[in-house]
């Protein structure tokens, strides 16, 4: 189930607030200039679907959100429990970063714990398949797939070299729960 956990900044122990609706979620996340949406794939997706299924399943959403926002690349990420950088892979988004564009992220599989500093709050945003969130481009955040991750994501860009992180040096994000597998 989706969920968001919002915290003052200074009080990583104590949430202001916990929803799990998803209305609730997506008015709140977009009070800060967030998108998270439900989206339901146009075709069947099997276990262990390529790239281009996955895509082709999701083909009109995709071209929708391209078409409004400009977005020129597409991919999909896949992590599971048994891949051999995992460790790596989750350390790779565990620290506070910004990006020059838009992170979107729609997850077709599994799930993963985005954390987004906003002002002197923060937004711990538990995303599943189905869900689709955008961070704006210079929001403070930090990923979390988790010890044995599990997660099938499609990635929209408007920089053709994909993921580039701008690390803040600051250590909050070791500060907030991590996500639990």
């Amino acid at each position: 189930m989706s969920r968001l956990t919002v915290y003052h900044e200074a009080s990583p122990e104590l949430p202001n607030k916990m929803l799990t609706h998803v209305e609730d979620i997506a008015s709140t996340l977009a009070s800060v200039g967030v998108r998270f949406e439900r989206w339901q794939a146009q075709a069947p997706i099997a276990p262990g679907a390529s790239s281009d299924e996955v895509l082709a399943a999701y083909r009109s959403q995709i071209d929708q959100l391209m078409s409004e926002r400009g977005y020129i690349t597409v991919d999909v990420v896949s992590m599971t429990r048994d891949h051999p950088q995992k460790a790596e892979m989750r350390a790779k988004f565990l620290d506070e970063h910004r990006h020059g564009e838009d992170e979107v992220r729609f997850f077709v599989a599994g799930r993963g714990l985005f954390t987004l500093h906003i002002d002197d709050h923060v937004y711990a945003v538990l995303c599943e398949k189905n869900d689709l969130i955008s961070v704006p481009a210079g929001t403070r955040h930090w990923f979390d797939m988790g010890d044995e991750p599990h997660f099938v994501a499609i990635r929209l860009f408007n920089n053709p070299e994909g993921w580039v992180a701008k690390f803040t040096g600051e250590d909050i994000a070791g500060r907030f729960p991590r996500l639990e597998d």
